[in-house]
């Protein structure tokens, strides 16, 4: 008897190890893959711990963060956002073509950048909401509708002969950090405080992990609703202002496949596709991720072809690791 209840007290205690080991990857496994990951290349490559490339690598995945921070939002409440990279392109045209030297102050640009994309965002969250049509149809159309309305308002050729001071937003220093890198601190910051500590952020993620008991507890959803995708819209919007000031050229072209990089940040960092769980820190680490996969192996001189379907192999894997936790 008494070995058998040591035998069962053994099991007891493995058991109880195992769940425990469990539950520590599950909260920081994401943290220790980046570390591990930087160490890897670190040691494969001697210039990937310079503080230039480091800077190189904020600044490269300063646009898929800002639009996956938006990105966030709207998947924790379930839904999903496909047309940010065509609203980005919108979005650049249109302030870069109020953005000629000796024209209008650098306000004009920017705020019209930011009413662009807040615009599109506020038209995909009501039809929506009030529509009753799922947000992959929904965001999908706006993909081509952007998109074409962007080569529209160009005539498809790109809008040249931009401000300094336009362009400084996007390839200027400040303190010897490219500014882009204070664009996306500022706008973690914000979107990190109105998930964690505002009665709007407590309202995104009840909506995503219930829906129906949301509304029967007197949410308005449909608001909800439209608000995350106007941020969506919104941050789109914004990368849409740092990249064309980037590169300093507003191309109706830009911004192709820029949504399914920001979906990739923010299923990598630990948001459920199924709605009510995720953060911005965790979207940011895994924009980070996949910044440093593809700036190690471009160190390493791989082809960018093996770095898509690497990017690919972790999405899915993500996707997986997420589904078991649930289960």
């Amino acid at each position: 008897m008494d070995i058998e209840t040591k035998s069962v007290g053994s099991g007891i205690i493995q058991s109880t190890g195992r769940n425990t080991l469990l539950k520590y990857v599950s909260k920081f496994g994401l943290y220790i893959a980046f570390v591990l990951l930087c160490a890897v290349l670190s040691i494969l490559s001697p210039t990937f711990l310079t503080i230039e490339n480091v800077l190189n690598v904020l600044r490269q995945i300063s646009i898929n963060g800002i639009i996956a921070v938006g990105m966030t939002f709207v998947i924790i409440t379930g839904g999903i956002d496909l047309s940010v990279g065509s609203i980005l392109a919108l979005s650049a045209v249109t302030a870069c073509s109020f953005a000629h030297p000796d024209t209008y102050p650098l306000i004009v640009p920017i705020l019209i950048g930011l009413a662009v994309g807040l615009l599109c965002g506020v038209i995909n969250g009501v039809i929506i909401s009030y529509g009753k049509v799922a947000p992959f149809i929904v965001t999908l159309g706006m993909l081509t509708i952007a998109r074409g309305a962007s080569m529209v308002y160009t005539n498809g050729r790109p809008v040249i002969n931009l401000s300094d001071a336009y362009n400084n937003i996007g390839g200027g220093y400040l303190f010897g950090i490219p500014i882009p890198i204070y664009i996306l601190l500022l706008t973690i910051v914000i979107g990190a405080f109105i998930l964690r500590y505002t009665k709007f952020g407590r309202h995104i993620y009840a909506v995503g992990g219930n829906e129906l008991a949301s509304r029967l507890s007197g949410l308005n959803i449909n608001l909800i609703k439209i608000a995350v995708y106007a941020i969506a819209g919104l941050t789109a919007g914004l990368s849409g202002v740092v990249l064309s000031s980037r590169v300093m050229t507003g191309s109706p072209a830009i911004g192709q496949g820029y949504e399914l990089d920001a979906v990739a940040a923010v299923v990598i960092g630990g948001t459920s596709l199924t709605g009510g769980v995720g953060s911005v820190g965790g979207t940011i680490v895994g924009a980070l991720i996949i910044g440093v996969m593809n700036n190690g192996l471009d160190l390493l001189n791989v082809s960018s072809y093996y770095q898509q379907i690497v990017k690919g192999i972790i999405i899915i894997s993500a996707v997986l690791f997420d589904k078991r936790n649930k289960e």
